[in-house]
């Protein structure tokens, strides 16, 4: 990557942060809500990259300045300065083109986002059910590390324990970003709690990570909305199975339906089922760019084959492989204690590298 078409790029990229912020101090923008927070975003991705520029323009400058006064200087300590100087640019500068080249790849733009996370049992009965509660109580236990926050939309527990389905938002920064890399079948290999001969089994649960949509990113009109209230069921305290405060919404042009029923207040269900519904909505045209990326990415996981299996659990032998960048760990009690740091920051440098090879100048 060439000096002069880094910094040609780079002007580019600082040409449009400073048009940005201009018009961030526009009277029409700043009324302009929708209009207003899309570009506030673009301008604080942008600020890393100008930063990043200014410090490479001012390393390229002071090589040429360097180099200039070897070739002009008599005096034998100012040269070896000048040589000194030379050198210690030249092996920074291409740290400093590739951190560049990742701050210049394309950003997911829903990677800053919220996620709403749905994990549903698998093949296996009741043992997948289990499983599937397994992998609830090893995401809780990751989101709590990282200080984020769960909000519980729906579940439905299993006969044997577990969950046969359970969805929950994820709130906080930059969230679907670094849990997109879970979307996909997980496989465990154990005896199950339900086995009474010791037999080893294979059961699955599936996992959907998708970025919270808000009411700027699609618009739904309440004529295509069917609304339907009942009773909830399991823990909630005394209103469980006396009030209607659940709510059912059906999009009737999709046919999409999403359920809430967490809380007490009908009022605080609705708004919970709006956000979820959005977030479907709009992954339906989401969808069609996870399917494109993900037939260039063998590590992109948000793909759109979500029957894909990417991650065998087997017990046995402590052990963890995630099947897309061929890593196996032998650590599982550590994993499913919530420790799946180390297989985020793998997966997510193995797609970098991919990302890198899209777009190599």
């Amino acid at each position: 990557m060439a000096n002069n078409l880094i910094l040609e790029k780079l002007e580019g990229v600082k040409n449009r942060f400073v048009e940005v912020g201009e018009q961030l101090t526009m009277p029409d923008v700043m009324s302009d809500m929708k209009r207003y927070i899309k570009l506030n975003k673009e301008y604080k991705e942008l600020k890393p990259v100008v930063a990043a520029y200014e410090r490479y323009k001012s390393a390229i400058d002071n090589l040429e300045s360097s180099r200039a006064l070897l070739a002009t200087e008599k005096d034998e300590e100012m040269r070896e300065m000048a040589k000194a100087e030379i050198d210690n640019l030249i092996n920074t500068l291409p740290g400093m083109e590739e951190d560049i080249r990742y701050l210049l790849l394309p950003v997911d733009p829903e990677d800053d986002k919220n996620a709403v996370m749905e994990i549903r049992a698998g093949t296996g009965g009741d043992e997948a059910s289990i499983f599937a509660g397994d992998l609830f109580r090893m995401y809780s236990k990751y989101i709590e590390s990282r200080g984020w926050k769960i909000d519980m939309n729906y579940f439905t527990e299993g006969t044997a324990g577990g969950f046969k389905e359970i969805v929950f938002n994820v709130i906080g920064d930059g969230v679907y970003g670094i849990l997109k890399y879970e979307s996909g079948v997980h496989r465990v290999q154990r005896v199950p709690q339900t086995e009474t001969q010791g037999r080893l089994h294979t059961s699955a649960a599936t996992v959907a990570v998708l970025p919270e949509a808000s009411e700027f990113d699609v618009e739904v009109r309440s004529e295509d909305i069917r609304k339907d209230t009942y009773c909830s069921s399991g823990p909630g305290g005394q209103s469980v199975n006396t009030t209607y405060s659940a709510i059912r919404l059906t999009h009737i042009p999709t046919g999409i339906v999403v359920t809430c029923q967490d809380e007490k207040s009908q009022i605080k269900n609705l708004e919970k089922a709006m956000k979820e519904l959005r977030t479907r909505l709009y992954n339906l045209e989401y969808q069609k760019y996870l399917d494109e990326i993900s037939r260039k990415r063998k590590t992109m996981v948000s793909t759109g084959d979500r029957s894909a299996k990417i991650r065998t659990y087997n017990y046995p032998q402590s052990r963890v492989t995630d099947h897309r960048i061929n890593t196996t760990l032998y650590n599982l009690p550590v994993v499913m204690d919530g420790n799946i740091q180390e297989l985020l920051d793998k997966l997510q440098m193995a797609e970098n590298a991919e990302r890198l090879k899209e777009n190599s100048y």
